[in-house]
């Protein structure tokens, strides 16, 4: 058996809502508010970026799993907003949780499916037994243009999991993932903000890769919708997942306990990481988890826990990803958020 040992996530303290992002650019708060689903998002502090937030969800995690650092074998980071350009991030986590210098570290890009890129590559590590331990972390601080649909989603937040083989919360069953080249999304260097393919991300690519995954991981282990305590999906807003939940077959009572979005917007590579962790907080022991991410450009990654009796015992380790998104949060104006943001004041 291998699986999930620990998990943690960490969301910044501030929120911006619709409505003070829709003033200043003399939008339509309510459309935007029930066109996407969502409410406000967390926006990082000036001192929170990729590497503090992938810190912050991994000592949570490591908490959980009552590991020494030492132990981990590999740390991957997998984020859209690096720090820096040429310098990994995996280096800076290892060395901030004391995991240093005998561990494997890797920075991971793939749009919003980079941190369930490392959580895959993180099972199968443990899984053919070259190291006991594995952390994959997706975390981001996302970037939407000045008055793009973008910007009333884009947020920022990280979830950790230390994978191994004894002590799981959550057993993993089985994996799939389904890949094409898809260019619905994507940044070129050396500009600030993404561009994006407007209503092109939706059905060829958001909800063709998903549900292409869902449907192929479930065939594959046998399952029906039905058969789920629990589905999560990638949250570009809060109404894709829970489209693609009803029409897959999926309940609300299903799908609730992971869908952030409309309080947290979408944290990319954090997005469905997040949302596992906030199910699993809610979950009790022998129930069926199902995670499909996505990622731009495009692919999807899924899939399937069963968790354990473990996992009550550890849930109250470290803070829950509910409360530290409903009750740990601070407001501010757009003022403040762009000078949080600064490059939302530098042209391209």
């Amino acid at each position: 058996m291998v699986g999930i040992v620990g998990y943690g996530t960490h969301i910044p303290r501030y929120r911006i809502k619709v409505e003070e992002i829709a003033k200043v650019w003399g939008a339509d708060a309510p459309a935007f508010k029930k066109g996407l689903n969502l409410n406000e998002k967390s926006v990082p502090a000036p001192d929170e970026d990729c590497a503090t937030l992938s810190v912050n969800a991994a000592r949570n995690a490591i908490r959980r799993a009552g590991i020494n650092p030492k132990e981990l074998g590999a740390v991957y980071v997998g984020s859209e907003s690096h720090p820096y350009a040429v310098k990994p991030t995996g280096t800076i986590v290892s060395e901030a949780l004391g995991a240093c210098p005998h561990v494997h570290t890797a920075d991971l890009e793939f749009a919003c499916k980079a941190g369930t890129e490392g959580m895959f590559i993180a099972l199968h590590l443990v899984k053919s037994g070259v190291m006991p331990y594995a952390l994959g972390i997706g975390a981001d601080t996302s970037q939407g243009a000045p008055g793009d649909a973008l910007e009333y989603s884009a947020a920022a937040g990280a979830a950790a999991y230390v994978m191994g083989a004894e002590n799981l919360v959550a057993e993993l069953l089985d994996t799939h993932a389904y890949m094409t080249d898809t260019p619905d999304f994507w940044r070129r260097e050396h500009t600030h903000y993404p561009e994006h393919g407007g209503r092109f991300t939706g059905e060829p690519a958001y909800e063709k890769h998903l549900y292409s995954a869902a449907r192929e991981m479930m065939e594959k282990a046998n399952k029906k919708p039905q058969d789920f305590d629990y589905v999560v999906f990638h949250q570009p807003n809060g109404k894709f997942p829970a489209n693609a939940a009803k029409r897959m077959g999926f309940t609300e009572a299903q799908y609730k306990f992971g869908l952030l979005c409309p309080t947290l917007g979408n944290t990319y590579s954090g997005s469905s990481p997040i949302g596992l962790a906030a199910t699993l907080d809610e979950a009790k022991p022998g129930q069926l988890i199902l995670l499909v991410s996505y990622g731009s450009g495009a692919g999807s990654d899924a899939f399937i826990f069963r968790t354990t009796d473990r996992l009550p015992k550890v849930k109250d380790l470290a803070p829950r990803t509910r409360k530290q998104l409903d009750e740990y949060k601070i407001y501010i104006e757009y003022g403040t958020y762009a000078k949080f943001r600064r490059k939302i004041l530098k042209p391209e």
